[in-house]
């Protein structure tokens, strides 16, 4: 008889955010980047309000979960061992116009990764949060 294990079957669900200003964040990550609230949740005892974000259904890809604590006032400390968000675009330099026009702020510029097979920028979020907007470069570049 054979003793080996199930493979889980693994996938990203979602990653948790903490932001100061729900609405502020809200604006950014569904106006701006275009996803949608697939829910939210208030949980009065605990002083928190937990808001799951996305492309597609929960079921159908990860989400990002916004954590607001209803007494936050501080900056969060998101310590040294943070990286950042990616998201795939099309067109990394069109996708930078637009943000650029909606003041979002930018840490690096849309350049080519150096030794490497993307298009790449950064921006922030309006917590700070570092997101990488990436596209493949062309097969003639």
């Amino acid at each position: 008889m054979s003793s080996k294990s199930h493979q889980p079957d693994f996938r990203i669900d979602h990653t948790m955010l903490r932001v100061r200003d729900l609405k502020k964040s809200l604006d950014f990550y569904t106006r701006i980047l275009g996803m949608k609230i697939l829910r939210q949740n208030d949980y009065p005892e605990g002083k928190f309000t937990n808001t799951f974000i996305g492309y597609q259904g929960e079921d159908d890809g990860p989400t990002l979960e916004l954590t607001y604590n209803w007494d936050q006032r501080d900056d969060y400390d998101r310590g040294n061992g943070w990286g950042h968000l990616a998201l795939k675009v099309s067109d990394v330099y069109a996708t930078s116009e637009y943000l650029k026009s909606e003041g979002v702020e930018f840490t690096k510029e849309p350049s080519p990764m150096k030794h490497g097979t993307r298009v790449l920028a950064f921006i922030k979020d309006p917590d700070g949060y570092p997101i990488e907007l990436n596209e493949p470069l062309s097969k003639d570049t």
